[in-house]
């Protein structure tokens, strides 16, 4: 994983509908960056339904969350449609923002992995699962969170 500390990588990635969405248009903000392996699978729905279900305790930290796998535009807009999420989700098809974030699990896919970034552009959190087939409850994601 990229090192606490260090500035966040660039990105330009697209979102579900095709629109191409850069990290710097976060300036100012923070910004919890999601990577996950992929779209409609068992444990990617549980954790990314956790966490719409509890997006609040994310906007009250000033926190914006963008979720972050190789699936395509097509598949990112009818998963967020389907499971009703409230935050952006961006295609790495080609997988560019997993390896510049060290993301990027054996299999070629992203791992599971949180990156907070301040509202300079600093890593202030990196953190990734070991078990693809698990991920970090929302009670321990935010005390990740509050302790950085």
């Amino acid at each position: 994983m990229i090192e606490k500390g260090k500035q966040a990588p660039e990105f330009s990635l697209p979102d579900a509908q095709g629109k191409m969405v850069s990290l710097s248009e976060f300036k100012g903000k923070k910004v919890l960056l999601i990577f996950y392996p992929g779209d409609d699978t068992p444990v990617c729905t549980a954790q990314l339904c956790d966490y719409r279900n509890n997006v609040t305790q994310f906007t009250q930290r000033g926190i914006e969350v963008i979720g972050i796998s190789g699936d395509s535009p097509e598949s990112h807009r009818q998963f967020a449609e389907k499971h009703e999420l409230p935050f952006l989700l961006l295609s790495d098809e080609a997988h560019s923002a997993a390896k510049a974030y060290d993301a990027l699990g054996f299999l070629g896919m992203s791992q599971r992995a949180y990156v907070l970034i301040d509202e300079q552009g600093t890593v202030l959190l990196a953190y990734s699962d070991f078990l693809p087939i698990t991920y970090q409850p929302m009670k321990d994601l935010l005390a990740r969170i509050d302790e950085s």
